[in-house]
């Protein structure tokens, strides 16, 4: 087991034992128990009821954040001609079409997040085993595939975020930085979590959200009162 700073003991005595807290009471003491002596991101980690195995109980999805994310995605966009101008003018960090295929097969992933025109993803599909484990692979469900890459560049710069449940059933996102205001973050909370809750699969059965827990960066976790996070 790491050893544990006296900062974050400290800090984790302020959140009691075996208490589930409710949403709002959660964030606000995640935010108080934040050790880092940076401004910290505040994430959200959810165990979910459902089988990842199987196609029809994938959780995958995306959401713009109102009060943004905090931070400033750095996008790549695989496209040619007018589109990748139309990506360089919204703001894409780094915009092409086989020079940065090859720069990325070689392993290269300077990136937050990806986008793709339809015509560039036969070619990007081959960089499966590079950017499917991080989570990188544009998806048209998403809105990363798109002809309209000015937008999907603007969205992803403005605040949006993507999240997909893993393997083992757990799904994580951002809701902002520790110097945003409560209030701010417990929007951020709300409109991501209306997102998950929205996308719950048919075919799952029980309870969908099992455990759910807000923390902060090297932070302690605050565990959250799941029977509180309806739609």
């Amino acid at each position: 087991m790491a050893k544990r700073s006296k900062a974050y003991l400290a800090a984790a005595e302020k959140i009691q034992a075996e208490t589930y807290y409710e949403p709002a009471q959660a964030v606000a003491l995640a935010k108080e128990t934040s050790v880092a002596k940076f401004d910290a991101t505040v994430e959200v980690a959810l165990r979910l009821g459902v089988d990842p195995r199987k196609a029809d109980q994938m959780v995958r999805g995306t959401v713009n954040l109102p009060n943004g994310t905090g931070k400033t995605a750095k996008v790549l966009v695989f496209a040619a001609g007018d589109r990748a101008e139309a990506a360089r003018e919204a703001g894409a960090d780094y915009v092409g079409s086989d020079d940065l295929l090859e720069k990325v097969a070689g392993g290269w992933t300077d990136f937050d997040a990806a986008v793709a025109t339809p015509d560039m993803m036969g070619k990007v599909g081959r960089l499966g085993k590079v950017l499917g484990p991080r989570g990188l692979m544009p998806n048209p469900k998403t809105g990363t595939v798109t002809m309209d890459v000015a937008k999907a560049v603007s969205d992803i710069k403005g605040g949006k975020i993507e999240f997909r449940v893993d393997k083992h059933s757990n799904l994580h996102f951002i809701i902002g930085k520790v110097s945003f205001t409560e209030e701010q973050l417990q929007q951020n909370f709300k409109a991501a979590m209306d997102e998950v809750l929205r996308l719950k699969p048919s075919s799952s059965k029980g309870r969908y959200i099992t455990k759910a827990t807000v923390t902060t960066t090297n932070g302690p976790g605050v565990p959250i009162d799941t029977s509180d996070l309806r739609a």
